[in-house]
Parts: structure tokens; C-alpha cells; sequence
């Protein structure tokens, strides 16, 4: 491990952090160098059957705990998150290369799901309805739905944890998690610093794998698992969703998205200049909810242009621990050809680029930020999620045609759009098919608010009062024989 961070490289099974079977170890690396950080445990399937039997047997005691004895286990992890936070922060700098300055503000945002759902779990609420006879009573209860398997992504290696775990958790649900491979030490610390904080053994599992797609069928063969959690691409989670079927378990997917970030000609170009820079660098482009599409009215296209290709020149992209760094690496050669293919493809089709387009020398998996004009729907930036910081501009002329563009994809998780009209503001708002839009904001997300998309997105909520539901059952009870003998 490097100097000046902590974590453990063993499972979490049970409350005891532990080899995984046969001794295996995967490498953990630095993306912003390819130097080794650490060698974890890497768990084979009878380590995922081995965290099922313990978040079975712990299952029992959670879900019959107090909501306020959840609460307070729940809010002492927050307490230790923020505690932690320069440690958690420098871990996911090394092993994601997000700029620390990032890892930061992860940390906190990680930490106020914990907060956000330690209260939550004091408000799960049934209710009485009213009977049709009187010697009935009729109850609705909420219920925890029972063992969860969550599978988390690389590029939020903190939040996409707590954003799951803490509403199960809140729920009175044991949880199983797989981490990402390239990103396995945050998780395990979390893990640890849950069982400082009270959590009971076996309530949270980390069982960092290679083997994702046996470990998928291994929790989805298992009937014990009610539910699945899972955020990463469309492609797997339609094959998830499948497999489910087998003992028709619950599932939450957040999956591809496909953001367009409109700007209006009536629009604060200085803002929608600052929007951008947030909705597509964050973590050098790799998150679901990126500006992909850029759609600018056709009398701004130039001046907005202009600006963001001075906005964009003026970032320095660098190793996260770097002071002043704001662009960080691809977290893998293959993320980073992917990134490099989408660009050759749009230039090959007549597309410019005004700014980058090329990699960055030395070592690591670096991209040159890169602002393309002139792209067009046949180009694969314009169809696929490139995952990486690249701008690419395309113009319309109405209202109309921006939002027919805008939805005409399989996805509907983020998108974005800037004006000063109030009517444009309610219209465009309405009329854009995706879970989420940022209305002048180009940072939306927050505990308090759900989380999710249309389409090939996926299916539930995380965050706001609908992320605690996605971990319940509903239960009728109706109560007969209730006035008998009055």
C-alpha cells in the first residue's frame, strides 16, 4: 500500500477480513502512472456463496433492530466517513485518478447518503385503511426485502457504495457487495469502517472479484438473494435483469446514458460555458450522467464555442494528487482507446477538432481534453456514451428540432438545458424523456433527490424518499374478528 493511506486487501465475509479462497490476488493500479498500488484478495465463487451464508445469518437481527438502533449505527458511518475523509479521499485519487480536489467532495457526497438514510430509516411508514366492516382492521406494513447483492462501478468508487448500501442498510437489509476490481480498496475500507461504527457482522460483505459474471450467477442462483443492485452498462444489466427472472428477485439498474446539454440562444452563455465544464470533465468524462451531445442554437454556436474552447484550454490534466489538477487519467488503456477511436471516427466523417484530439505524453492512461465542431448524428459521439472528455458540438435552428434530437435515443437517464425563458423553462423540461434534467445546473445530484432513468436507463430510484422503498416489501395485513364480543 502506498505511504500515507490505509485500507485492508483482504474480503470482508462476516466481520472478519480474510484471504479469498485458494490465496488469489488481483493487482490494483495507479491509472495516472500504471504503477501497482496494492495487491488485493481476489474472492472466487465460494467466497460469494460464503457472504450470502453470512448476510443470511445476520440478516435475521438487522431487520428486527429498532429503526433507531439502524439509525444510530448508520450516522456513527457517517460520522467516520467524514473522520476518514483525507485517507478516503487520497485512495480514490490513486486508484480511480480523479483529482484529489474530486475525492473531496466524493467523500462528502458518499457520506450524505449515510446521513440522508440513517434518518430515513426513522420514516418507514405503513398505515391503517379504513375497513368495509367493522369487526376488521386493515394494515399495511413495510418490511425489509431481505439479503441484497449489490454491484458497484469504478468511477464513483465511494458514493455508488453508499448510495446502495446505506438505504438497505436503513432498511434492515444485509448487503453483499462486489466492488470494481479497479477500485476495490475504497470499498473495504468502508466496509471497516462500518464494523467500527457498530455494524453487526456479516450485515455488509466486500467480496472484491475478477470474476464478476460468476459472481452474478452465483448470488442470482441463490434464493436467498431478494434483490439485486446494480449500477454499470445497459448491456449487463438486461442480462441481470434476465437472470433475476430464475427466482424472480427484485432489481434496481442504473445503467448507459446518452446526456444532451442544450444551449438556447437566450441563454447565460457564461453559465452554460461554466454547466459544461462540470457536466462533462467530472472524472475526466467517465460518468453516466456526462454531457455527451452538445446541441448549441445556431446564432450562439460560435460565441459558446469560443468559450468553452478557452475554458477547456485553461485545465491542467495531471496525476489527481497534483496540486491544481482538475482533469485526471482513463482509468484503463481500454476506456482510453475507446475515447481515441470516437474522435478518429468523427474527424474521419468531417468533424474539426478545436482543442486536443490526442494523448498526453509520459506515463498513464491520459487524454488530451478535446472540443470537436461540426459533428453529426452518423457519428459514433453523437450515438454511443464516449466516456472520456471529449466536447462535441452540434448545432440546430427551433426548439422543436433540439428536443427531438435530444430523446432520439435508446436512453433516458441525464440531460441538460440552459435558458433565460420561464416558458421555454416548463416546455423543455416537460417534453425531454429522461429521469433527470438540469434546468441551468450542470451538478444536480444530492441525497435528497432520486436518482434514475427512462428507457434502456434503467429501472428504480437511488437517493430522495423513493431510495429507501427500493429496499422494501409491502405487506397487507387484514385483522378480522375485532369487535367481537363488545
Amino acid at each position: 500500500m502506498v505511504e500515507g493511506v490505509r485500507a485492508p486487501e483482504n474480503l470482508l465475509v462476516g466481520g472478519v477480513f480474510r484471504a479469498a479462497a485458494g490465496g488469489r490476488t488481483m493487482a490494483v493500479e495507479d491509472p495516472a502512472t500504471g504503477e501497482r498500488l496494492a495487491l488485493v484478495a481476489d474472492g472466487a465463487t465460494s467466497d460469494a456463496a460464503a457472504a450470502v451464508d453470512a448476510a443470511a445469518a445476520a440478516q435475521p437481527a438487522w431487520q428486527a433492530a429498532s429503526a433507531y438502533e439502524r439509525a444510530k449505527v448508520l450516522r456513527k458511518w457517517f460520522e467516520l466517513q467524514q473522520r476518514d475523509k483525507e485517507n478516503l479521499a487520497r485512495l480514490m485519487t490513486l486508484e480511480n485518478g480523479k483529482p484529489l480536489k474530486e475525492s473531496y467532495a466524493e467523500v462528502d457526497y458518499a457520506a450524505s447518503f449515510v446521513e440522508w438514510f440513517a434518518e430515513e430509516a426513522k420514516r418507514v411508514y405503513g398505515r391503517v385503511v379504513p375497513a368495509s366492516r367493522s369487526d376488521k382492521r386493515l394494515l399495511v406494513l413495510k418490511q425489509a426485502v431481505g439479503v441484497v447483492a449489490a454491484i458497484t462501478p469504478w468511477n464513483f468508487p465511494a458514493a455508488m457504495i453508499t448510495r446502495k448500501v446505506a438505504p438497505a442498510l436503513a432498511a434492515g437489509c444485509a448487503v453483499v457487495l462486489k466492488p470494481a476490481p479497479e477500485t476495490p480498496l475504497t470499498a473495504l475500507r468502508l466496509g471497516e469502517l462500518l464494523l467500527e461504527a457498530g455494524g453487526p457482522a456479516g450485515v455488509l460483505n466486500v467480496v472484491p472479484t475478477t470474476e464478476a459474471a460468476a459472481f452474478a450467477d452465483a448470488w442470482l442462483g441463490d434464493p436467498r438473494v431478494r434483490k439485486i443492485t446494480f449500477t454499470g452498462s445497459t448491456a449487463v444489466g438486461k442480462e441481470l435483469m434476465r437472470k433475476a427472472a430464475g427466482h424472480v428477485q427484485k432489481v434496481s439498474l442504473e445503467l448507459g446514458g446518452q446526456a444532451p446539454f442544450i444551449v438556447f440562444d437566450d441563454a447565460d452563455l457564461d453559465q452554460a460555458a461554466v454547466g459544461i465544464a462540470t457536466a462533462k470533465f467530472r472524472n475526466a468524462g467517465q460518468t453516466c450522467v456526462a454531457a455527451n451531445r452538445i446541441l448549441v442554437q445556431q446564432g450562439v454556436a460560435e460565441a459558446f464555442t469560443d468559450r468553452i474552447v478557452e475554458q477547456v484550454r485553461r485545465m491542467r490534466v495531471g496525476h489527481g494528487l497534483a496540486e491544481g489538477v482538475e482533469i485526471g487519467p482513463m482509468i484503463s488503456e481500454r476506456g482510453r482507446q475507446k475515447v481515441l477511436a470516437h474522435v478518429e471516427d468523427a474527424v474521419s466523417q468531417g468533424a474539426a477538432v478545436r482543442l486536443g484530439g490526442g494523448v498526453m505524453s509520459g506515463p498513464g492512461y491520459f487524454v488530451e481534453p478535446t472540443v470537436l465542431t461540426g459533428v453529426s448524428s452518423k457519428m459514433r459521439v453523437m450515438r454511443e456514451e464516449t466516456f472520456g472528455p471529449v466536447i462535441a458540438v452540434a448545432t440546430f435552428r427551433e426548439e422543436r428540432e433540439a428536443i427531438a434530437i435530444a430523446n432520439q435515443t435508446e436512453y433516458g437517464l441525464a440531460a441538460y438545458f440552459f435558458t433565460r425563458d420561464a416558458a421555454r423553462a416548463w416546455r423543455v423540461a416537460e417534453a425531454l424523456e429522461y429521469g433527470i434534467v438540469g434546468l441551468n445546473d450542470g451538478a444536480f445530484s444530492t441525497a435528497q433527490a432520486p436518482f434514475g432513468g427512462y428507457k434502456e436507463s434503467g429501472l428504480g430510484r437511488e437517493g430522495g424518499l423513493e431510495g429507501i422503498e427500493e429496499f422494501l416489501e409491502t405487506k397487507f395485513v387484514s385483522w378480522g374478528g375485532v369487535d367481537a364480543g363488545l
